[in-house]
């Protein structure tokens, strides 16, 4: 019976679990579709308000918001993303207000920024990790001051935990938590991402910074220095082909885990529903439930909302 199913399951998996990432452009009135992303949007202030109200009222309360930024706005420096007109920290300033209630994850990195593409300062065909570390700062000390509760660091510069935990406790922030991308690998199912951002490099690629999907045990060390630098929580991306270090990272730290099941995991299953090859709500179901037995505390999903409906009915 069911009943006696639901009451020996060992794994529980509810909206209260999962962070909704959505895409932020400046304007009025814009609610564009990510084309290689179905069911997902880019969303201007004024029409973003309205949909996280109707998330709050399916029971979904953590969101991640991310900036798709005009070209004309990106240098090298990233330095719109700590200006004091971005709209993006508008935007966190207003949901803020509107719902003081939710909360609101933010991505810190210079890719969405960067005239180069890269989530660090680019000289040459280098990445330059340290002297990308006070753009960082300054970018995490802005969302903070807009409302943000919880910096994501994207970036996998080396020590930019450790140099945004003082940043924001020297200015007074020191109930903002970090939740870092601590185990980020070189992945090829970003691309979705990249599309609704327009923030793909310009040339090269992020292997140098990011983690090799080859690897295992290197998730281990970045994990005792995100945590020696004062992570509040550790996160592993992607999710469906890494489930495995997820269950690593929660069986050897007391840290809560989380994990991003990142846009191209989502389109696949999107892609494949929509040709009728498979049943979307068991199949979003179950994936998202494997994250949870693998270990996550909370999951990172484009299918946030959706799956919240499916509970509702």
């Amino acid at each position: 019976m069911a009943a006696i199913r639901d009451m020996v399951a060992e794994t529980y998996l509810s909206p209260a679990h999962l962070i909704y990432p959505m895409f932020l452009v400046e304007g009025n009135n814009i609610k564009e579709e990510v084309k290689s992303l179905p069911n997902n949007f880019r969303w201007s202030t004024d029409r973003l308000l309205p949909e996280i109200e109707s998330c709050i009222k399916l029971g979904i309360n953590k969101f991640d918001l991310f900036p798709a930024v005009r070209e004309e706005l990106k240098d090298k420096m990233a330095s719109y993303s700590f200006a004091e007109e971005n709209f993006y920290l508008d935007a966190i300033r207003k949901v803020k207000e509107a719902f003081p209630e939710v909360v609101i994850m933010s991505d810190v990195a210079m890719d969405p920024y960067s005239s180069d593409g890269h989530d660090g300062i680019v000289e040459g065909d280098k990445i330059l990790n340290d002297e990308t570390l006070p753009v960082l700062a300054k970018m995490s000390l802005a969302q903070a001051q807009a409302g943000v509760d919880i910096i994501g660091p994207s970036d996998m510069m080396d020590g930019r935990v450790g140099f945004i935990r003082d940043h924001l406790d020297n200015a007074g922030y020191t109930d903002v938590s970090i939740m870092s991308y601590t185990a980020k690998y070189a992945s090829a199912f970003y691309n979705p991402f990249r599309d609704a951002l327009d923030s793909a490099p310009k040339s090269g690629d992020k292997k140098t910074y990011q983690m090799d999907p080859a690897n295992k045990t290197e998730a281990l060390r970045e994990a005792e220095l995100d945590l020696s630098e004062g992570a509040d929580m550790l996160m592993v991306k992607p999710a469906l082909c890494y489930l495995d270090i997820i269950h690593l990272l929660k069986e050897n730290f007391t840290l809560p885990v989380t994990a991003y099941n990142v846009s191209g995991e989502c389109a696949m299953v999107y892609a494949a529903a929509q040709n009728g090859w498979l049943d979307y709500e068991r199949v979003v179901a179950e994936m998202l439930l494997s994250m949870r037995r693998a270990g996550a505390d909370g999951i990172l999903t484009y299918f946030a909302k959706d799956f919240a409906e499916f509970v509702k009915k």
